[in-house]
């Protein structure tokens, strides 16, 4: 019998991808190395137009790119950097990035990606905040993801990080909404931020 998610939430136990695939929750969730998250309720207005711009930018590009864009909900597997080929019962990270670009079609089978995505964007609501701005950034630099945006949709800021020689993040930059955001994973491309974020009103994220 598959337990309720409150009585797995509360455990000590690490769960696997394994264990993911058999839940049948109503909740959207994640796995950071093994532990559980509930993401958030179906984003806002504010969410899914900052999604909708950024991905139809992208989209766009890559028509001429040997890369592919995803949006959640899409499973990316991120299994620990051994070097080995992973079952499911080893996988502890298992996210739904807004957001993400691969170029390496070897990482796709038909339940999602295996492996570290070349660009992951991740556009922050309240209830997400804390996990995108650590956890998720933790497993995302540790899997080798080259570039991370985390976009902040209130302050109309995206803050770009790049994986340096060492495997660390460095903030490239915080971008507002006046400026072209580069895509460093291409060189050549980069997305004019007032396309993306829509005139400021009273909304909050």
């Amino acid at each position: 019998m598959i337990p309720d998610f409150q009585d797995l939430s509360i455990t000590n136990r690490l769960y696997t991808y394994a264990d993911y695939l058999a839940w049948n929750f109503t909740e959207r969730l994640e796995l950071i190395k093994g532990k559980i998250y509930k993401m958030s309720p179906a984003p806002n207005l504010e969410h899914q137009g900052i999604s909708a711009n950024l991905f139809g930018e992208i989209y766009a590009y890559l028509k001429k790119q040997p890369c592919r864009i995803f949006s959640a909900p899409f499973d990316v597997r991120l299994p620990l950097p051994s070097g080995k080929k992973q079952t499911d019962k080893e996988v502890y990270t298992v996210v739904q990035p807004d957001i993400c670009v691969v170029c390496d079609m070897s990482k796709l089978d038909r339940r999602g990606c295996y492996g570290a995505p070349d660009l992951v964007i991740e556009i922050l609501s309240r209830s997400t905040a804390a996990k995108d701005l650590t956890e998720k950034y933790a497993v995302y630099e540790q899997s080798g993801v080259r570039e991370y945006w985390v976009v902040f949709p209130y302050e109309q800021i995206v803050q770009a990080y790049d994986l340096d020689e060492n495997g660390r993040y460095l903030l490239r930059k915080s971008y507002t909404r006046n400026e072209v955001i580069p895509v460093g994973i291409f060189g050549n491309f980069g997305i004019t931020l007032s396309d993306v974020f829509e005139e400021k009103e009273e909304e909050h994220f």
